[in-house]
């Protein structure tokens, strides 16, 4: 402002000088040169009509060149001045006052979430609290971005989210919870802020950096997530489910019964074999929900689908009967010796994958651009000789937790030349990305962003999922809507994609459903598929 000011005064003062001393000059000028003496108050007129392109006078024309070019000068200074101001003085005004109106603050509004500071993670948090008509509120400390929010019909208020101010007027006190998803540091301040205006509200708080966790939790965080930790965790979690007779990440729905992806291997007793022909619910008492192909999932699954090594089942059971699938879709040779992995990145992704696969003692080879003691293979993983140095040729599976999406698809191709039999898992930073690297030949994608967003969703949500990625969740709700229609008659899976996998009625936990099932009102139906087919699912039972 005091700038603005500043530029006006100057402008000013140069605009009275330059006007004044023309009006001297052509005073003098119509008595030297016309011999037609004026007053210096008609001169200034003069002046000033020829600045203003108003007019040039009751003198004109001019009979001496002296006072044809002076008063071309003056044209000329005019015109200049005017465009000068333009760009110094309308177009900020004009500017200012078209530019969307931010708020600074909400009211009536209580259980809602408060993002400060939107990342991608938290704007896939907005598509689940968005789906679920949880009301949000983000608070965005840059007034450009805000206004840009604001025209993407996001709901946001303007200020520091550090402030104590800012976070009561965003009703801090009457709210759920609190995201705290900036830059580290920032996130204690906010967190600590969040605290002094609010000792129930539950806090979230994200830590680019692990050793951050322990002072977020001291500054008052309910829950810190580290997002490289949970995905370097998810990768090594389908490594280990993929070699190992124990089964991986479940789902309880009941006492006894539970969901889980399983991978089909290479040469297991249902490999290259349709689903209707492989006897799966016979000879294991499981039930195959849906089935991921490529990263497209497909429920309910088609019983002519050829089970094969890019086919991941999610299935319904109980421990024993799940504990039998698993043996039935693992190869006969998977679990027994040396399993032959491949690291490469040993960033903080790459080395929680590493840890954790020891912690399962699963050896690794690491490949990595930095020499390091756990490095076995210094190059780029994306060059050919280098995977080949790592033995990639004869390798398993590889898991690339590179940092660059462009790098990541490049060694996913010279990978999958170099072993088309290879499992390959990568990491993504950024979701679309995905289909991308799928494309380029993995059987497995995670992108950071999503799986933040889906782990910090389902604490919001109280939902469960079956991997913090893109792929399934598990919710139990309320359908008010299908209410007296049987499970058959509500066409559930023909209509959402979804899955109703049990019911809860009168404090049990029904998983044998018969189809002619009568929805009642006090019942909670357990549904299980991906998130665009959950949403799909609320639109007809909310």
């Amino acid at each position: 402002m005091a700038d603005q000011r500043r530029r006006l005064l100057t402008y000013v003062g140069l605009v009275t000088v330059i006007v004044l001393g023309y009006t001297l000059v052509y005073n003098w000028g119509m008595t030297a040169f016309e011999n037609r003496p004026k007053g210096l108050l008609h001169s200034l007129e003069i002046v000033v009509q020829t600045f203003t392109t108003t007019g040039y006078g009751e003198d004109a024309p001019w009979a001496s060149a002296e006072m044809k070019l002076l008063m071309v000068a003056m044209q000329f200074t005019g015109v200049f001045m005017i465009f000068l101001a333009l760009p110094l003085f309308v177009a900020p005004w004009v500017e200012e006052r078209l530019q969307t109106t931010i708020p600074t603050s909400i009211d009536d509004v209580t259980g809602h979430v408060v993002l400060c500071e939107l990342t991608a993670r938290g704007e896939a948090l907005i598509d689940e609290l968005e789906s679920w008509d949880r009301e949000y509120v983000v608070i965005e400390p840059d007034r450009d971005r805000a206004a840009t929010l604001r025209e993407q019909e996001i709901r946001v208020i303007h200020g520091d989210p550090e402030s104590t101010k800012t976070l009561r007027n965003a009703a801090v006190p009457s709210a759920d919870t609190v995201v705290a998803d900036a830059a580290d540091e920032r996130n204690a301040s906010i967190v600590l802020a969040a605290r002094e205006v609010s000792d129930a509200v539950r806090i979230v708080a994200f830590a680019e950096n692990p050793q951050m966790t322990d002072y977020l939790t001291y500054a008052g965080a309910d829950e810190v997530f580290t997002p490289h930790h949970l995905l370097g965790e998810s990768l090594a979690n389908r490594v280990q489910t993929a070699i190992t007779t124990e089964l991986g990440e479940t789902v309880e729905i009941g006492t006894d019964f539970e969901l889980v992806e399983l991978a089909i291997q290479d040469g297991c007793p249902v490999d290259s074999i349709e689903l209707k022909e492989s006897g799966i619910r016979e000879r294991t008492g499981a039930n195959v929900i849906g089935i991921w192909r490529d990263g497209e999932f497909e429920s309910p699954p088609n019983p002519d689908a050829r089970l094969d090594s890019d086919t991941i089942l999610l299935v319904a059971g109980s421990e024993p009967q799940l504990e039998s699938l698993k043996q039935l879709v693992m190869a006969e040779d998977r679990g027994r010796g040396r399993r032959s992995v491949v690291i490469a990145g040993h960033g903080e992704v790459g080395s929680t994958v590493l840890h954790s696969l020891a912690k399962g003692r699963i050896e690794s080879t690491v490949i990595d651009k930095h020499d390091d003691p756990r490095v076995d293979v210094v190059g780029d993983a994306s060059r050919a000789e280098t995977l080949e140095a790592a033995g990639v040729e004869s390798a398993e599976t590889l898991i690339l937790t590179l940092g660059e999406d462009n790098v990541t698809m490049l060694a996913t191709l010279v990978a999958r030349e170099l072993n088309p039999d290879l499992e390959i898992l990568a990491r993504a930073e950024e979701a679309e990305s995905i289909s991308k690297v799928y494309r380029a030949g993995a059987d497995y994608v995670l992108a950071l962003a999503t799986v933040s967003g889906r782990m910090i969703a389902s604490v919001v949500l109280d939902e469960e999922v079956m991997s913090p990625d893109i792929q399934i969740q598990v919710v139990r709700t309320a359908a008010p809507e299908l209410v007296g229609d049987s499970l058959d008659g509500a066409s559930i899976r023909a209509r959402t994609g979804c899955t109703v996998v049990a019911v809860e009625r009168n404090g049990d936990v029904l998983t044998d459903l018969d189809p002619g099932m009568v929805i009642e009102t006090d019942d909670t139906l357990v549904v299980a598929g991906t998130d665009e087919a959950i949403n799909q699912f609320n639109e007809i039972a909310q």
